[in-house]
């Protein structure tokens, strides 16, 4: 049976519309998944620049000098390789040249311990563009402890290296620290340096909740000095370049009068880095992992990938003279493995008045 078509209609006509429109319809979605994709990327990039331009509002200096303020690469690497295969015995400090590094008043100054009272404050964060690792914000109750004012400088630690035949940190050349930096941080020293330093002093490390309310006091607030970042009462971002003397910023201090403990240097706990209660990270987020090539041809090819292994990182708290204004926040949690040491690692000790700690 024949099928009649009116005038000027073909079934070839026919089916050739329907391609078309099948092209077109193709091609229309094509364009709005690109211009989706487009309007997705341009959104991101916006959102990327507005923080960028909230980073920029708060730096000390002008972003274009920082190729002169940046470290060498591999700066810290060669200094451990030199350090754990010296080819001439180090010339540190004597007891008597330690003790004559400071006077009288500067010892007592940066010796001193500020007892920080028993009770709750609020740690964490829920701040919606928090890293994971610092939620949720929760009520911790401490006994009453003490934590040093200021962070260990080089003076206190060479009178450390003098006493006990120590190895000195990694950027003492010859086994001194460079001149004039009496009383900056002390820096490229470990985890268990620092704990080998607070064991002589008579102390700790402090716990991760002890820096944190010596910090920002019981008020929840995000730096030592209150709510909104202020350049002039701390040492980050580049703004000096290095380390600073422990008593420059006499405006950065906390509620309780700790100083320093807003960049700087980034300051070793006795903690592990875990998550806190309520949480919702992956635990792998938490988990130890290594750089490591796992084929053949991945080493070959110098390539590798992280692979967990046993043991966990410790917690670094307060941020550093390299940090970004937000790694220096109080609630913010830091992490590294605790053999390693940095140019901008340093620590602070603590004590123990009373034995009880509760969780809440």
């Amino acid at each position: 049976m024949s099928v009649s078509y009116p005038p000027g209609v073909s079934s070839v006509n026919d089916e050739s519309v329907r391609q078309r429109r099948k092209r077109y319809l193709a091609a229309t979605i094509i364009t709005c998944i690109s211009l989706a994709m487009v309007g997705g990327s341009l959104h991101i990039l916006q959102i990327g620049s507005k923080r960028m331009d909230e980073m920029r509002s708060k730096a000390g200096y002008d972003l274009s000098e920082v190729g002169s303020r940046l470290r060498a690469s591999g700066e810290e690497l060669s200094r451990h390789e030199k350090h754990e295969h010296p080819t001439a015995a180090y010339n540190s400090y004597t007891v008597a040249e330690a003790e004559a590094l400071l006077s009288a008043e500067q010892w007592a100054e940066i010796d001193t311990l500020i007892t920080i009272p028993a009770g709750e404050f609020l740690m964490g964060t829920d701040r919606s563009r928090s890293a994971v690792q610092d939620t949720p914000q929760h009520r911790v109750s401490l006994a009453a402890f003490e934590i040093s004012k200021y962070p260990v400088t080089n003076a206190q630690y060479a009178r450390f290296v003098a006493a006990t035949g120590h190895r000195p940190p990694l950027n003492w050349d010859g086994g001194k620290f460079r001149q004039g930096q009496a009383l900056h941080p002390v820096t490229m020293v470990s985890w268990h340096d620092a704990g080998a330093y607070a064991a002589w002093a008579g102390g700790r490390l402090p716990r991760e909740a002890e820096w944190e309310k010596a910090a920002r006091g019981t008020d929840g607030r995000r730096w030592p000095w209150g709510d909104e970042m202020d350049t002039a009462r701390l040492n980050t971002y580049y703004t000096v370049g290095a380390t600073s003397e422990v008593t420059k910023f006499p405006e950065g201090g906390s509620p309780f009068g700790v100083m320093d403990m807003a960049g700087n240097v980034s300051e070793w706990t006795a903690d592990s880095f875990q998550p806190y209660p309520g949480n919702d990270a992956s635990p792998e987020y938490f988990q130890g992992h290594v750089a490591k090539a796992t084929t053949p041809l991945d080493e070959a090819m110098k390539v590798v990938d992280l692979v967990p292994v046993e043991g966990s990182y410790k917690v670094l708290r307060g941020g550093s003279w390299k940090s970004d204004p937000f790694s220096t926040a109080n609630y913010h949690r830091n992490y590294s493995w605790p053999q390693y040491a940095s140019d901008f690692f340093g620590f602070r000790i603590a004590a123990d008045l009373e034995r009880s700690t509760k969780q809440q």
